[in-house]
């Protein structure tokens, strides 16, 4: 029996694991549903950060210093388009730029957005289905002290310098969650369901935020093991720290914990955490920080050995 994974999935963090995880799972047996709260328009252009980042990490383009967009990259574009006076805010590379430009042309032809990354996907030799959490538009929204921004000028253009006081994920409650990614949370042979490493609140609640999604996610009878991003109080990557601190929050598994404690069944955390008691849901530890592919495979091979012995577990504590 082949027993299938799927993963839930921001950019980077994620993208890292999942690749780990596509490499000790059998080949076409891994699901990574993406988020698109933060996709955006920019010069014309449909933009999807996140799956590009799934796609370039998942083909071998990926830069491997950044962690996004692609390697080897050029920015004559950007150099020309500066030259012009236009907005160079949010940086295109110049082979980047046939993905968007492709993606672009095929929505506006009848294409969906999923339609289009699975083209991707087959072109670039991909195994893993990337499935996008739906071809609706979500936007991810971010109140600071100064009014609402869109999720790319808080992150790329404000560098998360600002203070944020709320988050809004307009088009979420009505959007369609893609069928694909309902089949795959409700396979049979599902072995477990991984929630990356991903920000939790900028990245996987917008995907937790379509109720669709969320309610397979519930009744989904494979174990749902989460990573927590956080190590000893400070991010891995990104703002996830400091967002917490401004919503209030102690930054922390601890906190991680508690927003996913509706969803998940096991929260790995870093060595560095282990120990941590956690009421109503199981903790491993492990070493979550990915600075190698090696460091990528091994968390890996650990979330699903933690997924397999809750399962274990699980079934043991239903026999008479």
């Amino acid at each position: 029996m082949t027993r299938t994974v799927v993963a839930l999935s921001g950019g980077v963090g994620g993208a890292k694991l999942a690749l780990g995880l596509a490499r000790v799972v059998p080949e076409g047996t891994l699901s990574v549903i993406a988020n698109t709260g933060d996709d955006f328009r920019h010069l014309g252009l449909a933009v999807s950060p996140d799956i590009d980042t799934l796609v370039y990490t998942l083909s071998g383009l990926a830069d491997p210093v950044q962690g996004w967009g692609r390697r080897d990259e050029t920015w004559h574009f950007m150099a020309a388009l500066a030259q012009l006076g236009e907005n160079t805010w949010f940086r295109l590379g110049d082979a980047d730029l046939a993905m968007h430009v492709a993606r672009t042309r095929r929505l506006a032809a009848g294409e969906s957005l999923s339609q289009f990354t699975a083209q991707c996907c087959r072109n670039l030799g991909i195994a893993t289905r990337i499935l996008p959490m739906t071809d609706d538009p979500v936007r991810t929204l971010v109140r600071t002290d100064t009014g609402w921004l869109d999720f790319q000028d808080y992150f790329v253009r404000e560098k998360c310098v600002p203070a944020v006081r709320e988050l809004a994920y307009p088009g979420a409650e009505a959007a369609h969650a893609l069928p694909e990614a309902i089949a795959a949370l409700s396979d049979p042979d599902l072995r477990a369901v991984i929630i990356c490493p991903s920000n939790p609140y900028l990245s996987i609640d917008p995907i937790l935020a379509i109720p669709a999604l969320r309610a397979a996610l519930k009744r989904c009878p494979a174990p749902i093991v989460a990573i927590s991003p956080i190590i000893a109080g400070r991010a891995i990557k990104g703002p996830t720290a400091k967002l917490m601190a401004e919503l209030g929050l102690v930054p922390g598994a601890s906190e991680v914990a508690l927003h996913y404690a509706q969803i998940i069944d096991v929260l790995v955390v870093d060595e560095i955490d282990a120990g941590l008691e956690l009421p109503g849901v199981r903790t491993v530890s492990a070493r979550t920080l990915m600075t190698t592919l090696e460091d990528r495979e091994q968390l890996a091979e650990a979330v699903l050995a933690a997924a397999d012995e809750f399962s274990f577990h699980h079934s043991q504590d239903r026999l008479p």
